[in-house]
């Protein structure tokens, strides 16, 4: 559905870019997780699908059609929800749906069908009748999705929907992504949460510095790669190994009695608990396999996770 060929954006023409070559394939009735550290890029990508900014260079097709002529076909077609909430307190939850619906010129029969539909996909019928400024924490999210909801998109834009919201809240959340990517929408999902881009994404784009790092899927990204080696010893590991281990393993990493190899292929695991066997050094605790999608967002982003 989506293609996006080598898109660079720039905010100042002073300023390092804020994408810098970014290429996608997004296709319909997925989720496509999209994975960053702050500062990465994620919120100007998004600000371009969702028609906030301009493109500079590259470009955007859907269903191969540059992005400009098919939103001036399919006007409501890409809704954004974003992090910040982004309705009115003042009004209702009913009110609120109404009036997101006008004015992407719906006329009143459509709008009162399309509130009905975003109503009852949020499960908010219970609490219409009541001020948005008064609900809860997870019903603002819900509130939040049901008003991107209301113009029937095909593309939903979805940055950092689950923030500050209880389990429960969250849980549904992540359901109704998958019942929409399920009833043929396509969704682009940001997050910081690994286990949720684990839960509900097809697909996932990890980028920083505005460059795509890895794209593909789950199972590719978390099983594609070597395995990697954590020992965690009865006592430091003595010297004269350790220097003998560095000069072989140059990614070997140790702390107090923690050794850790990022790759490890599994032909040296016997030597090496024999060297260690030899120098007296009980291993107390091994994990061996390959790495899950933190470990890989970390070892390719270098940065922590939720900085």
């Amino acid at each position: 559905m989506i293609q996006i060929d080598r898109l660079h954006y720039r905010y100042r023409a002073a300023s390092p870019p804020a994408l810098d070559g970014v290429s996608l394939d997004i296709g319909r009735g997925s989720v496509y997780g999209l994975l960053g550290p702050n500062g990465a890029g994620k919120t100007t990508l998004i600000s371009l699908l969702a028609g906030l900014r301009p493109l500079q260079e590259g470009g955007i097709t859907l269903d191969g059609e540059p992005l400009a002529l098919w939103r001036a076909a399919h006007p409501t077609a890409i809704a954004l929800v974003p992090q910040d909430y982004a309705f009115y307190s003042m009004l209702t939850v009913a009110e609120n749906l109404d009036f997101f619906a006008g004015v992407q010129g719906f006329p009143r029969r459509q709008r009162r069908e399309h509130c009905a539909a975003a109503l009852a996909f949020a499960c908010l019928e219970a609490v219409a009748g009541r001020l948005a400024g008064e609900l809860s924490g997870g019903l603002r999210r819900r509130l939040n999705l049901a008003i991107g909801l209301t113009g029937a998109p095909d593309l939903l834009l979805l940055d950092e929907p689950t923030v500050g919201v209880d389990p429960q809240s969250r849980r549904f959340l992540l359901d109704a992504v998958k019942r929409f990517a399920a009833a043929g929408g396509t969704v682009l999902y940001t997050s910081h949460y690994m286990e949720e881009v684990e839960a509900v994404c097809d697909k996932v784009a990890i980028i920083d510095d505005g460059k795509v790092l890895l794209a593909g899927t789950l199972a590719g990204m978390k099983y594609g790669g070597a395995a990697a080696l954590r020992l965690e010893l009865a006592r430091p590991l003595p010297e004269a190994l350790a220097a003998d281990w560095r000069g072989r393993f140059p990614e070997m990493e140790t702390a107090k009695t923690t050794v850790a190899f990022p790759e490890f292929a599994a032909d040296a695991l016997a030597p090496i608990f024999s060297e260690l066997a030899a120098f007296g050094v009980a291993v107390e605790q091994m994990e061996y396999g390959a790495p899950n999608l933190e470990q890989v967002f970390m070892q390719l982003t270098r940065h922590s996770l939720r900085d």
